[in-house]
């Protein structure tokens, strides 16, 4: 599996000093240096203002206390529409490096009779940090361990299969988003299994007890959404995880609960955004109308009562894969 785009390897060569040279402290109270000021404003492949301030001032505050030694930073534009012309930022102002990358916002969900917070694919209205919301919780965080887990076999060309691990890197929030560890929210690749089965692996290090292991169709979910995380596409993803491995940095997603209801405010008195000297993407707002910010406190009692009142059926176990599919997994058939 190739990691990296010509793009990507050029930006990742600029990387490899990332965690020796973070913004020196002298530059903490200057404005934003020219040449990254040449990349604001609200246009494909820019940033918009009020994300790149919030983002590097958080930045600056956290190298400032000692807690992060990474010469770049990351913001996310949530206001953006998730498409292919990206709105998540990685900001590297030792190396004069700017680049945006595609990412996936919160699913949210329609809980019928009960409440309505779902989201669609391309834009998103609703906001949130509760618990078991699928919601996107804009604020402040910084990069923590990673994780890698074994998620399955899936069809390869040429008659192969090849195993799917995907690696997730835990965000630690603060304030609002300080539960971003209950949650479990935190990066990884918008890639998953779907449709699995269990199939016969003899000897596989990542069979069970019966020597089964899962097997599906890989399903590339990248400019879709998710159950709240930050996702992004694979080659972006492993470039990431590389850059904070060993390096915690911060992440500052806009907007935060007071800019949604700002926002929301001003829409519902008949005021645009930028009348009311607030951001917000205009093409999106255009298609969701005004957003709305869901407090935990509010919403994950609502979400418990559902649960509570429509309690899902009993897990069923993962079917045995038929026909081609049940063919015992070899190790001489796997790609690596």
């Amino acid at each position: 599996m190739r990691f990296f785009t010509a793009i990507s390897r050029s930006l990742a060569a600029a990387l490899a000093c990332a965690v020796a040279q973070p913004v020196l402290a002298a530059d903490q109270n200057s404005g934003i240096p020219a040449w990254l000021q040449a990349h604001v404003g609200e246009g494909d492949g820019q940033i918009a203002a009020p994300v790149l301030t919030k983002a590097r001032a958080l930045y600056l505050q956290k190298v400032r206390e000692g807690k992060v030694h990474n010469s770049c930073y990351f913001a996310m534009d949530a206001t953006r529409p998730n498409t292919a012309a990206g709105r998540f930022y990685i900001i590297c102002e030792g190396e004069q490096q700017f680049r945006v990358i595609a990412s996936g916002h919160g699913s949210g969900r329609n809980l019928p009779g009960a409440a309505n917070f779902q989201n669609d694919r391309t834009c998103a209205r609703n906001f949130g940090n509760a618990a078991d919301s699928d919601l996107t919780a804009g604020g402040a965080y910084v990069t923590s361990e990673q994780k890698t887990s074994f998620k399955g076999y899936y069809r390869a060309p040429k008659n192969h299969v090849a195993m799917l691990s995907r690696t997730f890197v835990q965000f630690e929030g603060e304030g609002e988003t300080a539960n971003a560890r209950q949650r479990a929210i935190g990066g990884h690749a918008a890639v998953t299994l779907k449709g699995v089965c269990m199939r016969k692996a003899p000897g596989d290090s990542h069979a069970n007890k019966d020597g089964l292991v899962p097997f599906g169709n890989l399903v590339d979910y990248a400019g879709g959404r998710s159950n709240g995380c930050t996702s992004w596409s694979q080659p972006d993803a492993s470039m990431i995880m590389g850059m904070v491995k060993s390096a915690p940095t911060t992440l500052y997603i806009y907007p935060d609960s007071s800019v949604v209801k700002s926002v929301e405010q001003a829409v519902q008195s008949g005021r645009s955004p930028g009348q009311a000297g607030l951001y917000w993407n205009a093409s999106c707002l255009k298609a969701i109308g005004k957003p709305h910010y869901w407090s935990k406190d509010i919403l994950e009692p609502l979400i418990v009562k559902y649960w509570h009142d429509h309690p899902g059926p009993p897990p069923k176990p993962t079917p045995m894969c038929t026909g081609e599919d049940a063919t015992p997994i070899r190790k001489d058939i796997v790609s690596r």
